[in-house]
């Protein structure tokens, strides 16, 4: 997962009002970009985070946390099909590694995991907050992801479900 998290503007989580309210908002594009492994089962975290962009080593760097964390366990990653991860470096290091891929179909993110946990962050530490400095920023999303086990547990047991939604055919 790549979640780009950007300082751009506010996140609105609602507005309705007859008078006019002015947000504060930071300027500039300061970005963390959070590159994450979700375990399907417990719901283990494992992530590497940037201020820059997410390359092949940051997806080299996260293979290698994994391998570490899974020595005794067969490890599948499901994936996009994001540039970064198709890398001959990359699918070298995951055979090295003896780390197998499970390839998404494109524009399937309801298919993904670990796209309903980026909802989640966004939610916890975007919507209708503001923060003057980039390192507030930056530690509420690490506090978000940190507190997966504890305080969002609850929450991501209901959204990481394995169970997708299933709709009737227009007629």
């Amino acid at each position: 997962m790549t979640v780009p998290l950007i300082r751009k503007g506010a996140w609105l989580g609602y507005l309705w009002c007859l008078a006019r309210i002015l947000l504060p908002t930071p300027s500039g594009r300061q970005r963390v970009n959070v590159l994450g492994a979700l375990h399907a089962i417990t719901h283990q975290v494992i992530t590497v985070t940037h201020d820059t962009t997410i390359n092949s080593e940051s997806v080299v760097t996260l293979l290698k946390k994994l391998a570490a964390q899974f020595t005794d366990l067969p490890i599948t990653l499901v994936l996009d099909n994001a540039r970064y991860q198709r890398n001959a470096t990359v699918m070298a290091e995951a055979e090295r590694l003896a780390i197998t891929w499970l390839w998404l179909p494109t524009y399937s993110p309801n298919l993904n995991l670990i796209e309903r946990l980026g909802t989640l962050v966004k939610a916890d530490c975007l919507h209708g907050r503001y923060y003057p400095k980039f390192g507030p920023f930056k530690q509420a999303i690490s506090d978000c992801l940190a507190a997966t086990s504890g305080r969002h547990q609850a929450q991501l047991n209901t959204r990481l479900t394995r169970k997708l939604p299933v709709f009737k055919p227009a007629a």
